[in-house]
């Protein structure tokens, strides 16, 4: 009457132990899934801003040679227009901030999901 359980296998107080290979592996299974999740968000994230620096730069050199007289252009719109091609948005245009005929430029990617937008930042003209 006061014997204590007997397992399968012969052996006692083991049953306590059934069962845990499989909430270890359920917990690597979730581990996996938030590396996997983690590591798309980063490329989401890293997508983004070189799309962002890219529009940025095309956007500044669009811009830059509009303030020098090379196209009829105003030089703001000609850096919207371009960004606006490469799926950006200007937030910021200066021109000859940083000399005659330099142009900054900062623009937005949106980007989807959890990530905020990327920024990216550029100037064009002739050296300072």
């Amino acid at each position: 009457m006061g014997r204590p359980p007997v397992s399968r296998s012969g052996q006692q107080g083991l049953d306590a132990e059934n069962g845990a290979g499989t909430l270890l592996m359920a917990g690597l299974a979730v581990l996996a899934l938030l590396l996997i999740a983690s590591a798309a968000l980063l490329l989401q994230a890293t997508t983004a801003a070189s799309k962002a620096a890219t529009a940025a730069d095309l956007a500044a050199l669009a811009a830059a040679d509009a303030a020098r007289g090379l196209t009829a252009d105003d030089p703001c719109s000609a850096a919207e227009a371009v960004a606006r091609r490469q799926g950006a948005a200007v937030r910021e245009c200066s021109v000859g901030g940083t000399g005659p005929g330099t142009v900054v430029v900062r623009v937005s990617v949106s980007s989807t999901g959890l990530l905020p937008d990327a920024v990216g930042a550029a100037r064009a003209g002739p050296p300072p």
